[in-house]
């Protein structure tokens, strides 16, 4: 199910609370928490733009729709060695994205080959795919071959089930966004051991002038739901500025062993990454530990099966990796099925749940780049659909988490 509404993310007022629910409290400093909306909040929901909208202007500072045409990347190939400065726009871009948003149908190979010769540089230094820019900074760039866009008839094989696989998996698209219905299994990016990803799927997906689609945030592989992606540069810059001044509005679904309490609750900790032979996962580690950063999740028990599991909501406002895993576990009720993070003793599965994990990116809210917000819903997967049938879990209950703070 997915809509284009013309609000944020729907929340009763505390006096509206559905019967028996409760203000969230922090479970880790046990410091309780009431859920009224932060000042800032407010300030900007009175800010309109057009047709009423909230203004992406004052909520992200990004060009109106009337100056898209400002910031669209030039795509002149250079035939020779140039220099060109980064723009206010392009500031903060990781190199390989810059490139590409450049020199649309420049192919990974060929960006990822230039950087690591060094035939690219920034302020006269080599610089890495992944470095990011800042504004002002110079960048040679060498003489660069773009691929021509394919013909549809010049697809191979493997090529068209990429882009009929991606077609399944759309929930909501427009001209400037898609939002895909990742599937558990898939990894959203490449690494050691991943032969197939989404960001290599969306090569296939190229607009007349070569653009790619671009992925705006990340799923770890397990976890199923909603993922956004930017077809435009334009959306692209708009989009990740919503994430990063936190506009996004994102509610997560998982299966946990247990029933928290309180079932409803805070959970503020800092993580750290903990390497180790073989692997590595998310830690929780102490205020100025080396590589320790705050991660705070709401969560909100939805339904129980006995006191055995429980359907568990969950809102992260910081976006760590394996942020909502590490949690659950650190309360001592980890996800159902989690490889990395599920630590309980002598705990057996209930009969005809599959061990796989229990996590779904159920809905995203985010402002549209062009006015208004996107609003998507995803469905539970075959796995936790199987999951829920055997257990009596009502899909359409309320959810509490809607009345969780945003901050």
């Amino acid at each position: 199910m997915s809509r284009r509404v013309k609000r944020p993310l729907a929340r009763r007022a505390s006096g509206d609370r559905p019967k028996g629910s409760r203000p969230y409290r922090d479970v880790v400093q046990g410091h309780r928490k009431d859920d009224r909306r932060h000042p800032e909040g407010r300030a900007q929901r009175a800010s309109k733009g057009r047709a009423g909208h909230p203004s992406l202007d004052a909520r992200l500072g990004h060009a109106r729709p009337d100056e898209v045409a400002k910031i669209e990347p030039a795509v002149s190939l250079p035939t020779k060695v140039q220099t060109v400065v980064v723009t206010a726009d392009e500031a903060n871009m990781r190199v390989d994205r810059f490139l590409e948003a450049r020199f649309p149908g420049l192919s990974f190979s060929h960006i990822q080959r230039i950087v690591r010769k060094g035939e690219l540089r920034v302020n006269g230094k080599r610089a890495d795919s992944k470095d990011r820019l800042e504004e002002g900074q110079s960048v040679r760039i060498p003489p660069l071959k773009l691929d021509a866009p394919r013909a549809e008839a010049g697809l191979s094989e493997a090529a068209r089930k990429a882009r009929d696989t991606l077609k399944d998996m759309i929930l909501f698209e427009d001209d400037d966004v898609m939002v895909l219905n990742k599937p558990a299994g898939l990894a959203v990016q490449g690494g050691s051991g991943i032969t197939r990803h989404v960001d290599q799927m969306l090569d296939v997906m190229r607009d007349a002038k070569g653009q790619r689609p671009r992925l705006v945030h990340r799923l770890d592989r397990e976890t199923a739901g909603c993922l956004l992606v930017a077809k435009t540069r334009f959306a692209a810059t708009a989009l990740t500025g919503s994430f990063r001044h936190r506009s996004a509005r994102k509610i997560y679904w998982a299966l946990v062993a247990g029933v928290p309490k309180p079932k409803q609750g805070r959970i503020s900790t800092y993580l750290a990454k903990e390497e180790n032979e073989d692997d590595s996962i998310m830690r929780v580690a102490a205020h100025g530990d080396e590589g320790a950063s705050h991660a705070v999740t709401y969560y909100a028990v939805v339904e129980t099966s006995a006191t055995k599991l429980s359907w568990v909501s969950l809102k992260p406002v910081t976006g760590r990796t394996h942020q909502l895993r590490a949690h659950m576990a650190h309360i001592d009720h980890a996800i159902v099925g989690d490889p990395k993070y599920f630590n309980k003793e002598n705990w057996q599965l209930p009969g005809g749940l599959q061990n796989r994990l229990h996590l779904l990116a159920r809905r995203i809210v985010i402002p549209h780049p062009r006015g208004g917000f996107i609003d998507v819903t995803a469905p539970l997967p075959p796995h936790m659909l199987q999951s829920w049938n055997l257990l009596g879990l009502e899909a359409d209950r309320f959810d509490p988490i809607e009345n969780a703070p945003e901050e």
